[in-house]
């Protein structure tokens, strides 16, 4: 059954993010302003680096520091990008550090991936890194992150699911959801994150906790990717885009187009 995640109330902490596109970004300026030590890195030159990092309130660091003396690691980058780091990139760390997974697979974007046929995402990440991680942030929009935080006990207040084979890793990262504005909700293992990728209900769709939790039990992995080719195509073709809330009513009625 899907529940609440109890959070650990954490300390200040050391946070290395990997990807500075629009997710990375809001989330290194969001838990900076809350008041924790960020690092970010991405793959342009080190001085257009650190003029982002700047902005964001975080520091610049190499691929190889960006992971070193931290207690979490935020990867944001393109799903097909993962298999391209260093082999031994977290050769050195810590098994207790909680990697964070925000990506999310576009067949169109990303080709065709050996290995990832018959698991989820997350399970094919945490394959290709040789570490556990924690599936989160990846269902909801770098504008609702930006934009549509409130305080804990709001009305309204948006959700996020978190899946991950580590519940204490699960609780730390509820906590730095809470920290940046939104509710949380246990996904579940990894092997079960699926039920918010893309093309089921509870992606992109700006839930709160009821409804995320029966968005997850009603997800349906047979349909999923063909909702999911079916959205991407629709904000492809959209001429004018789609304003935000149109993208979310797309979202929210997708699988009542297939």
């Amino acid at each position: 059954m899907t529940q609440f995640i109890t959070k650990i109330k954490i300390k200040k902490m050391n946070i290395g993010i990997i990807g500075t596109g629009s997710i990375g970004s809001t989330l290194a300026e969001k838990l900076s302003n809350a008041g924790h030590q960020i690092k970010v890195n991405n793959t342009q030159d080190f001085a257009e680096l650190s003029n982002i990092a700047e902005q964001l309130g975080a520091k610049a660091a190499t691929i190889e520091d960006v992971v070193k003396d931290v207690e979490a690691i935020i990867l944001s980058i393109p799903f097909s990008a993962y298999k391209d780091l260093p082999k031994d990139l977290f050769r050195d760390v810590p098994q207790e550090v909680v990697i964070m997974d925000t990506s999310n697979y576009s067949p169109l974007r990303d080709g065709e991936l050996a290995g990832l046929e018959g698991k989820t995402e997350s399970e094919y990440i945490s394959e290709t890194l040789g570490r556990p991680v924690v599936k989160v942030f990846n269902m909801a929009w770098a504008y609702t992150l930006k934009h549509q935080s409130k305080a804990a006990g709001e009305k309204g207040r948006i959700a996020i699911s978190i899946a991950s084979d580590n519940d204490e890793h699960k609780r730390l990262a509820a906590e730095l959801v809470d920290q940046i504005g939104f509710d949380s909700v246990d996904g579940g293992s990894l092997s079960l994150s699926w039920r918010q990728e893309p093309g089921t209900p509870a992606f992109c769709t700006e839930l709160n906790v009821e409804e995320l939790k029966e968005a997850l039990n009603e997800a349906d992995k047979g349909t999923a990717p063909a909702i999911r080719d079916y959205t991407i195509d629709q904000l492809m073709k959209a001429d004018p885009p789609l304003s935000h809330e149109q993208a979310v009513a797309l979202m929210r009625s997708g699988s009542s187009k297939i």
